[in-house]
């Protein structure tokens, strides 16, 4: 019983010298982040759509999908906004299983954290040169924040991680939008107090430094359902649910009430190709009624380029899920183009 040390990493200074990035790709980030802001704080009237796969798992699969994304984005760009997401770091409810990019960046290899690092900054970096877009990750550990402060446009915070203090407190120093998920028994007020938290300021120890952030105005509400004490999904997309969560979102008095709505876990009960239905539900819900009009800001949806799910082997199937099961791309497009119709 006693931990094995394999490899010390890279600081995040090192990291940075070794994969930089340019001036044009910077602002190419400053500028997506900026439209990003104003979509939060509904300055700019566009429907956000964070979506892609379940987990980043091969880098050339995952840029031809964004590539694909940002050819539909420069069709829907009077409508939507789109943020691809690249989700690096994959939580395991039992610790047991792939846990993502940074950890494997070969899935099929034994785990290699140095070489992750690397990878999936330079994946992100070539998201941005490639496509134009700006990409959204999941923070499963805080301080690995600084390996990718310089190239990310979103973080989501996970509803296993969404309770845990240091989550919440970094939540409050960073410059990017910043989505809560409501918790994994569906618990809303375990959301709404970590917004609380990332929008405030705070003192605390970050990277081995005591650290002050200002807090984060632009930290918002991700509803992903829940599972009840029985094992019986409780979906929150509802048009009751959004009704009640945008009354009480909107009496907390915080900035920017924000809400995505996640089509996927607990509330399509990972039936992956319920997805365009349930954004279609919301969507119809938006337009009956005023608030939910005024504070849903968009969709969180797993798709990438072929639907369901595979087992890692080796035989596997090009942009096909090693993790939760993704809608395919061409109902992802369809879906994309009907949502642009309807908002």
């Amino acid at each position: 019983m006693s931990f094995v040390f394999e490899r010390k990493l890279p600081s995040a200074e090192h990291l940075k010298e070794l994969l930089p990035v340019d001036a044009a790709t910077a602002q190419i980030r400053e500028r997506r982040v900026a439209l990003l802001k104003k979509v939060i704080a509904g300055e700019y009237n566009r429907l956000l759509l964070i979506i892609g796969p379940c987990s980043a798992d091969n880098e050339e699969a995952v840029l031809d999908y964004i590539h694909r994304l940002a050819k539909v984005q420069e069709k829907v760009e009077d409508k939507i906004f789109i943020v691809p997401r690249v989700y690096t770091n994959k939580p395991r409810t039992t610790g047991e299983g792939y846990k993502g990019m940074m950890h494997q960046p070969d899935p099929t290899q034994k785990p290699n954290a140095f070489e992750g690092i690397k990878a999936i900054r330079h994946m992100h970096i070539r998201v941005m040169q490639e496509t134009g877009l700006v990409a959204a990750d999941e923070m499963l550990y805080p301080d690995n924040y600084a390996f990718l402060d310089d190239v990310l446009g979103y973080v989501a915070i996970g509803a296993r991680s969404v309770e845990n203090q240091q989550h919440r407190l970094t939540c409050s120093g960073l410059d990017i939008p910043v989505g809560m998920k409501n918790g994994t028994g569906g618990d809303v007020d375990i959301m709404f107090n970590a917004i609380r938290a990332a929008q405030s300021s705070h003192d605390f120890i970050y990277r081995d430094w005591e650290v002050t952030t200002s807090g984060n105005p632009y930290a918002h509400a991700v509803l992903r359902g829940g599972l009840g004490s029985k094992g019986m999904n409780i979906p929150n997309y509802h048009f009751e649910d959004l009704q009640w969560i945008a009354g009480r979102y909107q009496a907390l008095g915080v900035q920017n009430p924000a809400i995505i709505v996640d089509t996927n876990h607990n509330n399509s009960a990972k039936q992956y190709e319920q997805q365009p239905r349930i954004a279609s539900e919301v969507l119809h819900s938006m337009n009956y009624d005023p608030l939910l009009r005024q504070m849903i800001k968009g969709f969180m949806i797993e798709s990438y380029i072929e639907p369901g799910a595979q087992k890692i082997d080796d035989h596997q199937i090009y942009g096909k899920s090693i993790t939760d099961p993704c809608l395919g791309w061409r109902e992802t497009e369809a879906m994309i183009y009907e949502m642009a119709e309807k908002f």
